[in-house]
């Protein structure tokens, strides 16, 4: 089996590349992940970043946008048509062309920390209380 030297996640995140090879498209389609890498063949069924990459994106976008906004309305007083005009597609194109590579960066770092959901093991292993807590007989 080839040895691989993984990019680091963000340097496989900004190019949306396989995060093991850092060579293989990473998607099939805008945001749809693929099944596995083309060039190196990893399986990408690890990767469920789920809706954090929305949530970091509208919130950056967002208070970057709000905030250019804020000064533009307190410095030149536009009217509200421009605001229309400037601000929607501000947002709109801001959080379209910053979301798949934040995506691609979650679920480079869920494969270069090796993250994975987290598992309870049974309550006999851990004692009476379960969830790694051990009780002592007290005299």
């Amino acid at each position: 089996m080839p040895s691989y030297d993984p990019p680091a996640p963000i340097i496989s995140g900004l190019r949306c590349r396989c995060p093991r090879c850092g060579e293989g498209k990473l998607f099939r389609g805008f945001l749809t992940v693929a099944k596995e890498c083309d060039a190196c063949g990893l399986d990408y069924s690890f990767a469920d970043p789920a809706d954090g990459p929305a949530f970091f994106v509208m919130t950056a976008v967002g208070m970057v946008v709000i905030a250019v906004f804020t000064w533009v309305e307190v410095a030149y007083h536009p009217p509200l048509w421009v605001h229309f005009v400037t601000v929607f597609p501000a947002l709109i194109i801001g959080c379209l062309g910053s979301l798949r590579p934040v995506k691609s960066w979650m679920v480079a770092s869920q494969f270069f920390h090796k993250a994975e959901e987290a598992k309870f093991s049974s309550l006999g292993a851990h004692g009476e209380g379960g969830f790694g807590l051990r009780h002592k007989a007290r005299d």
